[in-house]
């Protein structure tokens, strides 16, 4: 594979094998993340690997009920009794392995002004996507499949709660991993021009 294949083919996959995924390549994704950049080299990211089916089953039974308390609110209610088994928890149990990416910002520099605290707090969401990128990339070049979920199925609360999570770790997505059980169709990309440009705005690259 070159270096490309894995940014250019890489796709989210949300069905797996029925096939554990061995530690060893497990901790070469995990240590992919922890070369990401980072800023002041804070390295703010933490992880929670699930593996086993009861732990992976209290996880995702916790979200899809704050997801369930989201949808009534929206006005679309839902049988309780339904939702506890619909695709939103089978999706998640059924995956091999579930790694749910925190970050703190105890190592981040500390401001006394709200606004330059937000600044360090966004400059280590950042941080976090570029690991997480690591990690999606990683797992492919070791034929896996995987999908980073954020809202509305990722509930903050949920998952610091089923997790015993600490105040200050929080957590912020979730990505799924295992061996792929179906192959997603490439998705359109806007073209570039659409997206990049040369010193100001209306001019494309």
């Amino acid at each position: 594979m070159s270096k490309f294949d894995a940014i250019w083919e890489r796709r989210s996959v949300r069905k797996y094998l029925p096939k554990a995924v061995s530690k060893d390549i497990l901790l070469e994704i995990l240590d992919a993340a922890r070369f990401a950049p980072s800023a002041h080299n804070s390295q703010p990211w933490r992880f929670i690997v699930l593996t086993e089916p009861e732990s992976k089953r209290r996880l995702a039974v916790a979200m899809a009920q704050s997801w369930l308390v989201d949808l009534k609110k929206d006005g679309k209610p839902c049988d309780p009794s339904k939702f506890s088994t619909d695709t939103s928890v089978a999706r998640f149990v059924n995956a091999p392995v579930l790694v749910v990416v925190c970050l703190t910002v105890k190592d981040m520099r500390q401001f006394p002004d709200e606004t330059r605290q937000q600044c360090e707090h966004d400059l280590a969401v950042q941080s976090l996507g570029a690991a997480v990128q690591n990690m999606l990339l990683m797992a492919y070049v070791r034929q896996l499949g995987s999908c980073w979920y954020c809202a509305p199925v990722f509930s903050k609360s949920a998952v610091r709660e089923a997790l015993k999570i600490p105040e200050d770790v929080e957590p912020q997505a979730l990505i799924a991993l295992g061996y792929a059980a179906e192959k997603p169709i490439t998705p359109q990309r806007l073209p570039l021009q659409n997206i990049a440009f040369l010193e100001e705005w209306d001019k494309p690259l």
